[in-house]
């Protein structure tokens, strides 16, 4: 009776169970459906907007309104006229300065938090020292450069009464100087950040066996330090490159009106509802930034990296 029974739970017990396999998802649906959220909120977000900015490029217009066409003159207009040539080359020269200053700036800070500083409590104090002023506006980090490099500001007052000028500097305020001065104040974070956490992946002990080896302290940074964080320098590279070519608000408060950038190019276009030359600009942004985005991607393979 017993074995009876058994099989009779063996029966209607195993459909069961064959039903619950042919419902599981495979682990590519299971990833698919993580990655919907992000991909709708992109889609939404940044495809669809992107895909009417690149129909509204070809449009006709004129005061009155924009037409539906197909015209390639705003495009024309946009890579032919010098001022708009001249407004490239001032945002890549404000981009490749920057990046420069806070790679330098934020590799040295980085590698002293994690080599230098032992004491993971120290670190995190250290870290957030960095990290606080970042809680506020930028607008407001922006803005308080204005009183200190015055002209009448306490870094000029400071100069003179050490008397290491007798006059106040004219160039520290509204030049490009004070542009790239509030550039890496705002953006020298985004390097550090990427570039300290490749850095804690690495094993002191190679460092140790490369000194042990005979090794100098340069040779150790170009043959170790340097090629196992290049996934941090180019995620911050990437951030940092991004982030000055899409802002305009420092280069209008802080050149006085002597420099320019695209985006303020584009802002001056929109308040003139010159909306088919503006999404052209806007359109030509976006691959360009694309492009130098991608170029970063050929020399590491940040997707790569970040697995390992």
């Amino acid at each position: 009776m017993s074995l009876a029974q058994n099989s009779d739970e063996a029966v209607t017990i195993a459909p069961r169970s064959r039903g619950r396999r042919r419902w599981r998802l495979s682990p590519q649906a299971v990833s698919w459906l993580q990655v919907s959220p992000l991909a709708i909120i992109l889609t939404a977000f940044f495809a669809l907007p992107t895909l009417v900015f690149l129909i509204v490029s070809f449009y006709d217009y004129d005061r009155a309104g924009i037409y539906p066409d197909f015209l390639l003159t705003n495009y024309e207009e946009l890579l032919t006229t010098p001022a708009t040539l001249r407004v490239y080359v001032s945002s890549l020269k404000f981009a490749f300065i920057v990046w420069g200053i806070t790679l330098f700036l934020g590799f040295n800070i980085a590698y002293f938090l994690v080599f230098h500083v032992h004491s993971r409590t120290m670190r995190t104090i250290l870290f957030l020292a960095c990290a606080i002023p970042f809680w506020t506006s930028g607008i407001i980090r922006t803005i308080a450069w204005i009183p200190f490099l015055g002209r009448n500001g306490a870094f000029n007052q400071g100069l003179m009464a050490v008397h290491l000028t007798e006059q106040p500097l004219e160039f520290l305020l509204f030049s490009p100087f004070a542009v790239c001065v509030t550039y890496v104040h705002l953006f020298t974070l985004l390097m550090i950040g990427p570039i300290a956490n490749s850095l804690a992946k690495i094993d002191p002990a190679l460092l140790e066996a490369a000194r042990d080896a005979g090794a100098s302290r340069w040779r150790t940074m170009v043959d170790i330090v340097i090629p196992l964080s290049k996934t941090g320098i180019a995620l911050g590279s990437i951030l940092v490159f991004t982030q000055v070519m899409g802002d305009f608000f420092v280069v209008k408060a802080m050149s006085g009106g002597q420099s320019a950038s695209i985006v303020s190019q584009l802002a001056t276009e929109i308040q003139a509802m010159q909306y088919p030359p503006a999404a052209a600009s806007a359109i030509i942004l976006v691959l360009f930034v694309a492009l130098m985005v991608g170029c970063m991607m050929r020399v590491v393979d940040v997707r790569k990296e970040l697995v390992r």
